[in-house]
């Protein structure tokens, strides 16, 4: 009696754990984790499935995961670069309190459709409002990601966004009641702008990150302010003030992560916290300190900080990140290799995947037992003829419009370019239709 599984990706070249190419295998998913990678004739002797892609003419690796992401400003477009500080207040914060249920809609589609061309297979948004329009989105769209209400509870917010702590968290708590576990989704509890919350908020997002185990996210040490606002007021810098409210843990997701001290990285080693970089967003404020974090064992992922930030594309944040490692960790030691191609692939993907709660032993692999996310590498291109070491050139050279197949829990994105869960063309019609009413 054989076995059925869902989906066959035939005779396809691959990344294996090491990210060293493997030729001429067929990758089987059967409930939405990979059940086998062997060549198709041998799993035909065990197997028969429901559904088959031809993998030939790509090079499949993991799915790309953006740990940080903004589906609220993908209308934002164009608008942030070259501005002066502080884009946050002046650009942002007053854009988002304008939000509307359509306009959340229309940029949940247009991040879906640009994240999965772009080989993103996961993603987390740091929070914004009507996210429960954008979580519909995202579960048609078949994305694996994790959802966020914006947080804050500060005095003086626009009138539209304005809350107390108890509204805050009540409007997370009934994301989560709708939406968490939904298909591929999840909902975080998030403390959007951490010196916009009181200590009361930053407590109870906690306690009800930890009742529901889930994640709790946070904006961190992006900016030299928010280092002296809480060295100001309670001789303590970010991470060390919310490790003396008992809030770090293995749970605890700091995006940014810029400006750590010596014992701010002792403890996110200790307490097992994971951090989040966005090279293209964070190149204007300083360069992590992240030869030294995963030297600490901290788990570490990629993101783009948004469409606002430069696009939704990991394939353009893996670039920049190694130009900035080099230049600023590398070049005083004269090391090349002071973030390797293998490494950054790593962040990108197995950090991402943890980030999302998976299991960074497994998931973000081409791996028996892992998360059948994956993309396929359209191996055509002229610059994939000659590659020497394979990751070096996936790193150097693949961009987002290289990205042929989309594969999310073992569910077909896109097949040959097309996406298939969403009608990419409306959502461009509906874009252009708000790029001319606003006009």
């Amino acid at each position: 009696m054989k076995t059925e599984a869902d989906l066959l990706i035939r005779n396809s070249d691959y990344l294996d754990p090491e990210f060293e190419l493997a030729e001429g295998r067929s990758i089987l998913i059967r409930d939405e984790k990979i059940e086998a990678v062997d060549t198709a004739e041998r799993l035909e002797e065990k197997y028969t499935w429901k559904e088959e892609m031809d993998g030939s003419g790509c090079i499949y690796m993991p799915g790309l995961v953006d740990s940080h992401m903004h589906t609220g400003q993908q209308l934002l477009r164009g608008n942030v670069l070259d501005e002066m500080p502080m884009i946050w207040t002046r650009i942002m914060l007053p854009y988002e309190s304008t939000l509307t249920p359509e306009r959340m809609r229309l940029s949940a589609r247009m991040a879906a459709v640009e994240m999965i061309h772009a080989g993103t297979t996961g993603f987390i948004d740091a929070g914004s409002y009507f996210m429960a329009e954008a979580a519909g989105v995202y579960a048609q769209s078949g994305l694996r990601g994790a959802l966020s209400y914006s947080t804050m509870d500060q005095k003086g917010l626009p009138a539209s966004i304005a809350m107390d702590a108890e509204t805050a968290i009540q409007k997370t708590d009934e994301l989560y009641k709708e939406f968490h576990g939904q298909g591929n989704l999840k909902v975080y509890y998030s403390l959007r702008s951490l010196i916009s919350c009181s200590e009361d908020l930053i407590r109870m997002a906690a306690e009800r990150a930890t009742e529901r185990h889930t994640m709790l996210q946070a904006h961190m040490n992006e900016y030299p302010g928010e280092i002296n606002f809480y060295m100001e007021r309670k001789q303590m810098r970010p991470y060390e003030y919310l490790d003396s409210l008992g809030v770090l843990g293995p749970d605890f997701l700091g995006a940014h992560s810029l400006l750590l001290s010596e014992r701010e990285i002792s403890l996110l080693s200790e307490r097992g916290v994971k951090v989040c970089h966005c090279p293209f967003s964070n190149c204007g404020k300083a360069a992590p300190r992240t030869p030294e974090l995963l030297e600490r064992n901290i788990t570490v992922g990629l993101g783009t900080d948004g469409a606002a930030h430069g696009g939704l594309s990991l394939f353009q944040e893996m670039k920049i990140f190694r130009s900035v490692m080099n230049l600023t960790w590398g070049v005083p030691l004269a090391e090349p290799a002071v973030m390797p191609a293998k490494t950054i692939l790593a962040m990108a993907t197995r950090g991402g995947q943890a980030c999302l709660g998976g299991d960074p032993d497994r998931d973000g692999k081409i791996f028996p037992g892992a998360r059948a996310d994956l993309i396929g590498i359209d191996k055509r291109r002229i610059y994939m003829a000659v590659y020497g070491h394979i990751a070096n050139t996936i790193l150097e050279s693949v961009g987002s419009g290289d990205v042929r197949d989309s594969v999310c829990g073992g569910k077909i994105l896109m097949r040959d370019y097309q996406i298939q869960t969403l009608d990419e063309e409306k959502i461009y019609r509906e874009a252009v239709s708000y790029r001319n009413d606003f006009a």
